[in-house]
């Protein structure tokens, strides 16, 4: 754990991660949408379909496997090199479409690849921030991770437009390798802190098993986890699709849809702004209240009458579900011994963003034969349930995020 007390928004150590950082989920962006891009001129929108799918299967499937590689290599080297391979693959690609035409399986292969890697890099690098930083700062941490997100998810949609208005999708690789290079090089200035425990080695398969009882046997992590993935089941992806069809539905066309999306990033970067804090008081409470919050605004926004009032709730569910992530994050980062952090990173990864494919299917089946109201009422009643774990676990419900103790560690 790193020492000292300095504010981490003052701490340039922190900031060269949150650039590295932020760099990474930019071009992450402007590399999907490249290659929905690409997919699209090839093949039409259902290759385009199948292409994404590629990339989202390996991330899914090797998620809790990349967690186990960020603990026994060390999460900075895995991140580093993982990011390596990263920009080595898309810059590769954006020379291959320069050449020639792309076809279908040229991008199956990539995004294969890239979705391997991902596996990887995601749990290693979010990973990183209790070895850069005292465990006081990881609210703070995590609220400048939550306002770096919707920043590269609104900076990224329109660089990735610019450059493929320009230079078409060579020209969108180039960028999302570019964005993946300055992300290395600030990423190898990072400094952490030695572990002062070097754990012993074992089978890869015995370290993920070791890493789930470690989650399943913590009296708060297991509910934590829990809340998470509930809490982020809808708002990882499926409620971007939910607001297209939405938007559809009402007739509020393209435009309409594009400021409740908006709203939400906006309500999602006052979330971190606010949170931005040493510490948060009765975490635990926050967090339900949040969540109970949550609940209420995504079924209001699916019976929102008009594009006003839609686009009023889509900023309350981003910053209440804002608040819950920064929340939840913090807690999970302090409560997690860090010989454990990129298994159980992995984890709630998993849980975020790798089954999200997954639920995507479910979400047009829901609006075609109930309404696009039904399914955000089902968002709530998820947010809800969520909102009662975090209250009927007194560990939950009695969370504050200050600096764990031997006990805390513990765990059991």
């Amino acid at each position: 754990m790193a020492a000292g007390a300095r504010p981490a928004h003052r701490d340039v150590n922190v900031l060269r991660w949150l650039s590295a950082y932020t760099a990474s989920v930019t071009g992450d962006v402007v590399y999907f949408l490249a290659l929905s891009w690409a997919a699209t001129r090839s093949g039409g929108p259902s290759q385009a379909g199948m292409v994404v799918a590629a990339g989202a299967l390996p991330r899914a499937v090797l998620m809790l496997g990349g967690g186990v590689v960020a603990d026994r290599f060390g999460p900075r080297r895995v991140a580093v090199v993982s990011d390596a391979v990263r920009c080595a693959v898309i810059l590769a690609v954006a020379v291959a479409v320069m050449s020639t035409s792309p076809g279908v399986w040229l991008l199956v292969a990539v995004a294969l690849v890239f979705g391997v890697v991902d596996a990887v890099f995601m749990p290693a690098v979010g990973a990183l921030p209790p070895r850069i930083t005292s465990s006081e700062q990881l609210a703070r941490v995590q609220g400048m991770r939550g306002l770096s997100i919707r920043l590269s998810n609104a900076v990224g949609p329109l660089l990735a437009g610019s450059v493929l208005a320009i230079g078409g999708a060579a020209g969108a690789f180039t960028a999302a390798g570019v964005l993946f290079a300055v992300s290395l090089v600030v990423l190898l200035s990072v400094r952490i802190a030695t572990p002062s425990e070097v754990p012993r080695r074992t089978s890869a398969r015995r370290e993920l098993g070791d890493g789930l009882r470690y989650v399943r046997r913590h009296r708060m992590l297991a509910p934590l986890v829990m809340v998470i993935g509930l809490s982020e089941m809808c708002f990882s992806g499926p409620v971007a699709t939910g607001l297209v069809l939405l938007a559809d539905e009402r007739g509020w066309g393209a435009s309409g849809m594009g400021w409740v999306a908006s709203a939400f990033s906006v309500g999602g970067a006052a979330a971190g702004l606010l949170l931005v804090s040493p510490r948060i008081p009765r975490a635990g409470l926050m967090m339900s209240a949040a969540l109970l919050v949550t609940s209420v605004g995504a079924v209001a926004l699916g019976r929102a009458p008009s594009l006003p009032v839609a686009v009023m709730f889509g900023a309350l569910i981003g910053l209440t579900s804002g608040v819950t992530t920064v929340v939840t994050g913090a807690l999970l980062q302090t409560e997690t011994d860090p010989r454990y952090l990129g298994r159980v990173t992995s984890v709630t990864t998993l849980c975020t963003l790798g089954l999200a494919p997954a639920l995507f299917p479910a979400v047009g089946v829901t609006v075609s034969l109930w309404g696009a109201g039904a399914f955000f009422a089902g968002c709530g009643a998820i947010c809800l349930l969520a909102a009662a774990l975090g209250l009927a676990v007194p560990a939950l419900r009695r969370a504050e995020l200050q600096p764990p103790g031997p006990a805390a560690r513990a765990g059991q």
